[in-house]
C-alpha cells in the first residue's frame, strides 16, 4: 500500500465479509498493524487510507523516539 507509506502492505480477507488490514513488517523486531476494517465498496475509502497514513507517521515518530 504505497498510498499509506513505504513498506506498508495489505492483507485481503475474502468471504461473506470483505476485510482489509494495513501493516508494516519491514523491521526485524516487530510487525505494526496500522488499520483493519471491513470493505463495503469496490474502492478503499479515503478515510481508511487517511487513518492508515496517520498511524504510519505515528509509528515512524515512535521509532525515532526510541
Amino acid at each position: 500500500m504505497p498510498d499509506v507509506g513505504p513498506g506498508a502492505m495489505e492483507i485481503r480477507v475474502h468471504g461473506e465479509i470483505e476485510s482489509r488490514v494495513f501493516y508494516v513488517a519491514k523491521f526485524e523486531e516487530t510487525v505494526y498493524v496500522l488499520h483493519s476494517f471491513v470493505k463495503k465498496t469496490q474502492g478503499t475509502r479515503k478515510g481508511d487510507l487517511d487513518l492508515g497514513k496517520k498511524r504510519y507517521r505515528a509509528m515512524l515518530e515512535l521509532r525515532r523516539a526510541k
